[in-house]
């Protein structure tokens, strides 16, 4: 694994905190998995992601009263057994039994020997709160949150770095600042959403012995991991030929918008859309023809070509460029009306050209599979949602215009998600902040369009697109100076190395595993 790689297997689940208590429980009245054995494990399996990860130096544990700190005593008595220098401060009145040591020579601290304990430590193991823990910590947790970020020392968080709440990713007051983060189970949906995310460092989540999810359980999301992503990718077959494996028109580019038009087409063609048209303004044809010549042009002002090829098109991507005047809107009717039925993806200018007629849009999905790929400020105009609350809860926001419409809704932040009715959620894993430049959207639709083309369903399309373009990112590694042509042009070694098949912990129960992200 290089720094910007993430493992996964193919099915990871992502649980809300009622959902990984639902877990827990089911575990002990139904299985008969008792909570000591749970603990056990939890404390086991993170003591030795912590030897691997932090091999010397002394290890001083900040201990709650929850299950978090039963599991890191677990985890202090585990490596002292190893011959580690371990130490543990006692941060509730009731802390847990501390026959979880065994008699163990585990030196206990109150809280007033804290600041000296930390700053001996070479590593800090965070177990002060849990999964069941809500609101702001008080008094003299929110103070020990406090030492530990300020200590300078990597710090280990168990479960899910205290302060960050596990379902919504919210801090409403102190939090710890975990350099990496042992979440057991499933990862909690509040550790991939932001600010959560930015607070777990490195998220590694461990099998403790929970019995496997039931297909039928009800999850918050599914994680688009290398593998689940690799399984997904259209097939093509000995003898495929440029008509069988998709002809993608992509609307795009009034006049002086040539660009949008060419990243969307450069994207299409580089994911590997067998034929890609591209309907424009007529002043943009010596530029699309000279930056994208394997796309055919397509004068958008052509009515009757532009129904023609848009009938004949395996699918059709509407936006980028496009404009939000009167001669868009009746362009875009137009296309529409002649690709019904083929799958849809509208983006950008599209979005806001629909964004005020809700029943035309529910027709609109009614008449094909439909995917809309809004950013927050797209997705207020189509939701009505203050751009705040939607960057609050993504999830919640993508789910709702899903259902309503009837549609796919692929809402693009850090991370991204897709939300398609009665379907978990689907997070990316994959991409970094050198994505945030002009364009990079209009490369995602272009890409994203080539496998709608391909025959894959809209939820997968969008996951797949999200997945691979934040592949080619991280492998074209510019930092800063990314642009989206860098990225449509590493797509190749992308779909060729999604990404490790297991993590570089090299430890068999380690289900996912994700450099700090964003």
């Amino acid at each position: 694994m290089n720094g910007r790689d993430v493992y996964g297997r193919e099915h990871v689940a992502v649980l809300t905190a009622a959902q990984a208590a639902g877990v827990d429980r089911e575990a002990r009245e139904r299985f008969g998995v008792a909570d000591r054995v749970l603990m056990e494990n939890a404390g086991r399996a993170a003591a030795l992601v912590l030897q691997r990860l932090f091999p010397e130096g002394r290890v001083v544990g900040v201990v709650g009263g929850g299950n978090n700190g039963g599991d890191a005593l677990v985890l202090l008595r585990t490596l002292r057994a190893w011959g580690r220098n371990v130490a543990w401060i006692r941060a509730a009145a009731r802390t847990p039994d501390a026959d979880l040591l065994h008699g163990f020579d585990v030196a206990s601290l109150d809280a007033a020997a804290a600041p000296a304990a930390l700053a001996s430590a070479s590593v800090i193991v965070d177990g002060l709160l849990g999964t069941g823990s809500t609101g702001a910590p008080r008094g003299a947790t929110a103070e020990l949150i406090k030492m530990l970020n300020e200590s300078g020392r990597p710090v280990l968080a168990i479960d899910v770095p205290s302060g960050v709440d596990p379902t919504t990713g919210n801090i409403p007051g102190a939090a710890v600042r975990g350099d990496v983060t042992v979440t057991f189970g499933w990862p909690k949906q509040g550790l991939l959403l932001q600010p959560g995310r930015s607070h777990c460092g490195r998220l590694i989540a461990v099998e403790i012995g929970f019995p496997p999810l039931a297909p039928a359980r009800p999850l918050a999301a599914v994680l688009i991991t290398p593998a689940w992503a690799a399984a997904r990718l259209p097939p093509r077959a000995p003898d495929a030929h440029k008509g069988s494996v998709g002809r993608l028109l992509v609307l795009a580019g009034s006049r002086g918008m040539a660009g949008a038009a060419a990243l969307a087409a450069h994207g299409g063609v580089r994911a590997g859309a067998g034929l890609v048209l591209v309907a424009s303004a007529e002043a943009n044809r010596p530029v699309l023809q000279s930056l994208v010549p394997e796309a055919v042009f397509v004068d958008r002002a052509d009515a009757a070509l532009l129904e023609s090829r848009a009938a004949e098109a395996a699918a059709l991507l509407a936006g980028p460029g496009i404009g939000v005047d009167d001669d868009a809107r009746a362009t875009l009717e137009r296309v529409l009306a002649a690709a019904a039925g083929r799958p849809t993806l509208l983006d950008a200018d599209a979005l806001t050209l629909v964004a005020g007629e809700k029943s035309g849009l529910e027709r609109l999905a009614q008449s094909r599979p439909l995917l809309l790929t809004p950013h927050p400020g797209e997705m207020q105009r189509l939701s009505g949602a203050a751009v705040e609350e939607i960057r609050a809860a993504p999830l919640e926001a993508a789910r709702e215009l899903a259902e309503r419409v009837g549609c796919v809704v692929l809402l693009k932040g850090a991370p991204s998600v897709v939300a398609a009715p009665g379907e978990p959620a689907l997070i990316n894993t994959v991409g970094s902040s050198d994505l945030a430049s002009a364009g990079m959207g209009d490369q995602l639709a272009g890409t994203i369009g080539a496998f709608l083309a391909a025959g894959a369903p809209p939820r997968i399309a969008a996951a797949l697109g999200l997945f691979y373009s934040g592949r080619a990112a991280d492998l074209a590694a510019r930092g800063r100076a990314l642009t989206p042509r860098d990225v449509a042009d590493h797509l190749d070694r992308a779909f060729a190395a999604p990404g490790p098949t297991e993590s570089s912990l090299g430890l068999a129960f380690v289900t996912f595993d994700q450099p700090p992200r964003w």
